[in-house]
């Protein structure tokens, strides 16, 4: 029997699911941790975290599938891009990692512009722009405020890769997720040593890198022994977390693209070549297939802006919802859809961790806008649902301008389960929204992975033909979207209005 597992290293906990070489889902388990915020606008996690939690959803997934040590043959690695960290000589984590949504590094992006010559010759570089939460800019901030800490480190992992190193002692990462911290080329798919040199950073301080489906290594001993696994178990390249997951949705072929509301919210199309946006509002990223890229919109706050609200304003609901054994986000959703298209002129701008596509704005924040004394909750959902939603199609609108091609969209993540989310995909985004048969997310994907990199399938696009199906199409309606077209440009314009305003009001924090 050959089986193959993938472990996503997420913000909120890790996942780990087993496959057997059809693609079937065998087990699953998930493990949560917490996350640090010790400051306003900082996010950080312990690996240790991420490490006890990769023991236990294996051993627990080993069990449920009833496996044996010798039938798990390869597993891939996925995780939360852009997360530093920090290693010292002796392999120990210097500091806690920070993460792809902390924004502490506005001087630091500045100072890598500076650096490279300018933005346009950045992103000539590295094909993308200086963000806050890329990684490289996380460096550069250890190296600028904890001198001590950055004295002691020696190597630099992403979140996945030091599960990695974990699992079988080898300082290793891939394309798709070293594309993300802004130090590789992506167009030739290596570390970029020009910017390197500019940065003053000794390239000893990276992994080497892969493609993501190549073996990269075997378990150790000790590691096989806390997993219950076998020495022989192979750990491959793997993906960044959007990379693996547009893979177990089958985004490996031109013209597909998919939409993804999680914590975050992306937009993400397969591309045959490198397609970089001058002005640096996407990313232009390696993709997980080997010699192909992807380009990708992310909004920060998508699923989270939801989360928020009903963490902050949403007691009383969580308690109706609790009596009718109903989850709460289904009530707040029910609300939702009685109240019309536009929220009867109530929009919300979904910027509550500041924004990333098309903005680049650390500073960006939430905001209410239109509200008065007619305005229930119903109205605010709907209205947080549809910022939401938009902020999609900002990304989308931005990919077309780019003539990529866009024949389909998927649709996965928290926003896919609801059927009201995804009438509004469709509507807002003005195309049909297809639904996935399956949607396990990341893990999937770099399963997937694992079983290329074992021999089990040639390539990525033999696997997902083999094992991603679809189901069901979600159509516009045809009044609901003549709406949304009249209220996006407002929504964008309102951005606009407000951004210096954003400004001062970051002064007041």
């Amino acid at each position: 029997m050959s089986i193959y597992l993938g472990i996503d290293i997420g913000t909120s906990g890790t996942k780990t699911l087993a496959i057997n070489e059809r693609g079937k889902i065998l087990g699953q388990a998930m493990v949560t941790y917490p996350c640090y915020h010790p400051r306003p606008l900082w996010s950080e996690q312990d690996p240790d975290d991420w490490w006890n939690a990769t023991v236990k959803t294996v051993r627990a997934v080993v069990k449920k599938a009833k496996l044996k040590a010798a039938d798990v043959r390869a597993i891939g690695l996925s995780g939360q891009m852009h997360g530093s960290v920090f290693l010292d000589k002796q392999n120990c984590v210097v500091r806690r990692a920070l993460l792809w949504n902390d924004q502490r590094t506005a001087a630091e992006c500045e100072e890598i512009e500076k650096r490279a010559g300018g933005r346009k010759q950045l992103i000539g570089m590295v094909a993308n722009p200086a963000l806050t939460g890329f990684t490289a800019p996380k460096i550069l901030w250890l190296r600028n405020n904890e001198p001590k800490n950055f004295a002691k480190t020696v190597k630099v992992l992403l979140p996945k890769d030091e599960i990695r190193r974990r699992l079988t002692g080898e300082f290793a990462t891939e394309v798709s997720d070293a594309s993300g911290m802004l130090l590789l080329d992506v167009v030739h798919r290596r570390w970029s040593n020009e910017l390197l040199s500019k940065l003053e950073l000794d390239a000893t301080l990276l992994a080497r890198c892969e493609e993501s489906d190549e073996v990269t290594g075997r378990l150790t001993p000790s590691a096989a022994k806390m997993l219950g696994l076998s020495t022989d178990c192979m750990v491959v390249g793997g993906a960044g977390d959007c990379a693996a997951g547009a893979v177990g949705n089958g985004i490996v072929r031109q013209g597909v693209l998919s939409t993804s509301i999680g914590t975050s919210g992306v937009v993400f199309v397969h591309s045959d070549s490198p397609q970089v946006d001058p002005e640096g509002r996407l990313h232009t990223f390696c993709h997980a297939v080997r010699g192909k890229w992807h380009m990708m919109g992310v909004t920060l706050a998508a699923g989270g802006s939801l989360q928020w609200f009903r963490n902050a304003l949403c007691e009383t609901v969580a308690a109706l919802a609790k009596r009718r054994k109903i989850d709460v986000y289904d009530v707040l959703t029910e609300e939702a859809a009685v109240t019309p298209p536009g929220a009867e002129g109530l929009f919300f701008l979904p910027y509550l961790a500041g924004e990333r596509t098309p903005h680049a704005d650390p500073l960006a924040r939430g905001a209410f806008v239109g509200l008065t004394l007619k305005h229930g909750r119903g109205h605010m959902v709907r209205s947080i649902l549809e910022g939401v939603t938009y902020s999609l199609r900002d990304c989308l609108e931005i990919i077309e301008e780019q003539k990529v091609a866009v024949k389909q969209i998927r649709a996965s993540g928290g926003g896919a389960r609801s059927a009201f989310w995804r009438q509004m995909q469709a509507d807002v985004l003005g195309k049909t929204v297809v639904s996935m048969a399956a949607d396990e997310g990341p893990a999937y994907g770099v399963a997937l992975l694992a079983a290329i990199g074992a021999g089990e399938f040639n390539n990525i696009a033999e696997a997902c033909d083999a094992t991603v199906k679809t189901k069901g199409q979600t159509k516009p309606n045809s009044a609901a979207r003549k709406q949304y077209d009249k209220g996006f440009p407002e929504y964008q314009q309102l951005y606009r209005s407000l951004r210096d305003d954003f400004k001062k009001i970051a002064t007041l924090a």
